[in-house]
């Protein structure tokens, strides 16, 4: 027989050792997860094709600033940076799980110098080097690069899940800040007005027209509107160190200018989408895929485990007692060997653990999907009744500015008195801000409807990418 004849058949029996083995895995398939085929029809709020949903959607709100803001935001953000290192480290990891594959070689040098009783002094020079390869004959170490590039395409999708979710929290912190601006300025106008009734209810108490309770009533309201006042303040200041966060600055660093929220930002048109889209454009459930995708890969990894390893060995080296004489003659050799695991509970336990960690897995990617689903359509509930709420404030204000309008003429005509004006001019201050605080809640729930769709983030095939 032969010897390469020989080689054949040792290979063939280890093949057929390994074939005892199950080491059968399905397509790749992405998991079941419950679906919808649209979005709750709204009458304020109708999604529509999805590519209308541009990357840097939050231009849309039309205002400068606020795109300098989310810059800044993207280039400090300590977040950010943290995701983008995770990147990298599994970038590495992939590169670790490939070099498996690649053959080692090792080369050392070394002297023996010995004297002995009655002997000469001997010495001796040795030189030798050694390759060794575990050649990756069924696909064992490609299925561990496999699940770690799936590993690294998480890592990219959690950033730019973690892109949305600092673009939402800068642009509704600015929102916020506006509005807090805003309120803050109208509650000092209101402020005054209730000090110019408090006036007046002091002389009429003066002249007998009201009693004293009726002054201590206004006191006391002038007490809650300046504690309103100082809590407006307080949550302006720390919306602010929230914000100064969100750019990488320490907090009280930074101030954002004062400005009318109503003045500095459009209400945009309602951001497009459809469920079926969000499974490959949302972030935080393609890295939900690309995580069942790695666990896959590691299912397949540990059952080709059980296969026989096959690795061949080289060496070679020269010695010699005079080192000038080192590199006269070389020995060489070659060794192929094979390690067949034929009882190791190690493999077994590896396979249970990998199969469970995928079940694991797909149940993260259900829930993450659902609560997709919930998030877009809670968006859409609190989007469409906050439209149709800024409607009804709306008229109302018109009305209660009209109502201003007429007992203004009235108390020129002397038909009612100084302090009804006042109550009016109360009434429509209070309904001026609601109607604000409607304006933020509108585009605060844009901004969360613009990140529960997936914020124009471009489609992706998790499958083909991860093969």
């Amino acid at each position: 027989m032969s010897k390469s004849y020989g080689n054949v058949l040792w290979l063939l029996g280890a093949a057929a050792l390994g074939g005892c083995a199950d080491v059968s895995m399905p397509t790749y398939q992405r998991p079941e997860a419950p679906m919808k085929t649209a979005f709750t029809e709204r009458e304020e709020a109708r999604p529509q094709a999805s590519e209308a949903v541009r990357q840097d959607w939050w231009k849309e709100f039309s205002d400068p600033y606020l795109d300098s803001l989310i810059e800044r935001a993207l280039v400090n953000n300590v977040d950010m940076r943290i995701l983008a290192s995770r990147i990298r480290l599994a970038e590495s990891q992939v590169g670790e799980a490939r070099a498996g594959a690649l053959p080692t070689l090792d080369a050392g040098a070394g002297a023996s110098f010995e004297k002995s009783t009655g002997q000469k002094f001997s010495k001796q020079f040795n030189l030798g080097t050694q390759v060794n390869w575990d050649i990756d004959i069924w696909g064992r170490v490609e299925k561990g690069v496999q699940a770690q590039t799936a590993g690294f395409r998480a890592s990219e999708a959690d950033w730019r899940a973690g892109y949305l979710n600092l673009v939402a929290g800068v642009a509704t912190t600015y929102f916020q800040i506006l509005q807090l601006d805003q309120q803050i300025d109208q509650q000092k106008a209101t402020l005054a007005k209730n000090r110019e009734i408090l006036s007046t209810y002091e002389a009429m108490h003066q002249n007998g027209l009201i009693p004293n309770t009726r002054v201590l009533q206004q006191r006391a309201e002038i007490n809650r509107m300046t504690t309103d006042m100082l809590e407006l303040a307080r949550a302006r200041e720390l919306a602010g160190n929230g914000l100064s966060t969100l750019l990488g600055t320490p907090a009280g660093e930074f101030k954002v200018p004062h400005g009318y929220l109503q003045d500095k930002v459009r209400l945009p048109q309602v951001p497009a989408g459809i469920p079926a889209e969000l499974l490959k454009r949302r972030p935080d459930i393609v890295a939900a895929e690309y995580r069942v995708l790695e666990t896959y890969n590691l299912v397949g990894q540990a059952k080709l485990a059980q296969l026989p390893s096959i690795s061949l060995t080289g060496r070679g080296g020269t010695s010699s007692f005079a080192l000038t004489d080192l590199l006269r003659s070389f020995s060489f050799g070659l060794l192929p060997s094979i390690n067949i695991p034929i009882f190791d509970p190690n493999l077994k336990a590896r396979i249970r653990s990998s199969q469970a960690q995928s079940a694991v897995s797909e149940e993260e990617y259900r829930k993450t999907v659902i609560a997709a689903l919930e998030e877009v359509e809670n968006s859409l509930v609190n989007l469409d009744a906050h439209r149709k709420q800024r409607t009804e404030l709306q008229q109302q204000v018109e009305h209660l500015q009209v109502v201003a309008a007429q007992t203004e003429a009235q108390l020129r005509e002397g038909v009612v008195s100084q302090l009804e004006v006042f109550e009016t001019q109360r009434s429509l201050l209070s309904a001026q801000l609601a109607l604000l605080a409607s304006h933020q809640q509108i585009l605060s729930d844009t901004v969360t409807l613009y990140k529960a769709l997936g914020g124009g983030w471009p489609p992706v095939d998790v499958a083909s990418a991860g093969r």
